[in-house]
């Protein structure tokens, strides 16, 4: 099999371009770039597992469309523009290549090639290198993606590096209050420390061993906000509203919400809280008689299934 990595830039024709066009109005909106003259996107891939040949039939009938698409196999950043390159981060699903490569394979009836995309974007007119900069940080996501490299790999696919050992808590399950409230200022825990000693307890009486850091920060995240709703329960004591363009609609809601409340629950005291706003509209469809058809139960994140 040719081992070979080769590389194709596709760019739409002009007429065509309507992604790059919508993307250079959403950064001269968005960002107030005046001196934004125009925008060019282009989809770059890189493939390997193909000879010659199948390269240059994908690059025809899969990678492009010869009647909207222009494609080139050499890209040279031109003169008084400012160009990046941006691409998933390895491990990230990049359906564009995954897409790219399956179509590959059916039309060489062979193995699935190694696909990966990436979009060269080229900033035309005289753009600072801050405003360079803040186009960068508006496009690239950290979470899902970054800025990728101009040169062509020798090969494709993810390398994955050894990951380090577990890191275990030693001594945690015979620590003391006092360690234990420095142990969670450390970590940084969204659990309270009373959470925190239940879990010493816990590992201690019923597991008989130290945790895994790994282990806390799971239990960490799922009992600080998902199964506790730690944050969407919590009583509000008083709502201030910043003021501002959407602040008049805000105010208009928060009464409507006030409202509802004395209509639902009376004279009962609840609690304010996040949660209370999120279902309150429900609880009125159902006190109004509205909804006759809802399934209640105990259980917080409970669902039904209708299996007739």
């Amino acid at each position: 099999m040719d081992t070979r990595v080769r590389r194709v830039y596709v760019e739409k024709k002009s007429g065509f371009d309507v992604e790059a066009g919508g993307l250079l109005s959403d950064l001269k909106t968005t960002l107030g770039l005046d001196s934004l003259e125009g925008l060019r996107l282009i989809n770059r891939y890189d493939v390997q597992g193909l000879s010659g040949e199948e390269f240059d039939l994908a690059c025809r009938t899969v990678l492009s469309e010869a009647n909207v698409d222009n494609i080139c196999f050499d890209f040279e950043v031109p003169d008084g523009t400012r160009c990046f390159i941006t691409e998933y981060l390895p491990g990230q699903y990049d359906q564009r290549a995954d897409s790219a490569a399956q179509c590959i394979a059916l039309l060489t009836h062979s193995a699935q090639p190694l696909v990966s995309s990436a979009k060269v974007i080229v900033l035309e007119g005289d753009i600072s290198e801050n405003e360079f900069e803040a186009v960068k940080g508006y496009l690239i996501n950290p979470v899902e993606s970054r800025e990728a490299s101009a040169e062509l790999p020798e090969e494709l696919g993810v390398k994955a590096d050894r990951p380090a050992d577990i890191e275990r808590l030693t001594g945690f399950s015979e620590m003391d209050d006092e360690q234990v409230r420095a142990l969670h200022a450390k970590l940084g825990l969204a659990m309270t420390t009373a959470d925190l000693a239940f879990c010493r307890d816990y590992f201690s009486k019923t597991e008989g061993r130290d945790p895994s850091l790994t282990e806390i920060r799971v239990i960490d995240t799922y009992w600080s906000d998902h199964c506790r709703h730690t944050t969407f329960l919590t009583g509000l004591d008083s709502i201030e509203i910043e003021k501002g363009a959407l602040s008049a609609p805000i105010e208009k809601a928060k009464e409507e919400y006030f409202k509802a409340r004395e209509f639902v629950y009376g004279e009962r005291k609840k609690n304010v809280t996040l949660m209370d706003m999120a279902t309150i509209g429900t609880k009125v469809l159902k006190k109004q008689g509205v909804v006759t058809d809802i399934d209640e139960s105990e259980e917080i994140n409970a669902c039904s299934i209708n299996a007739v």
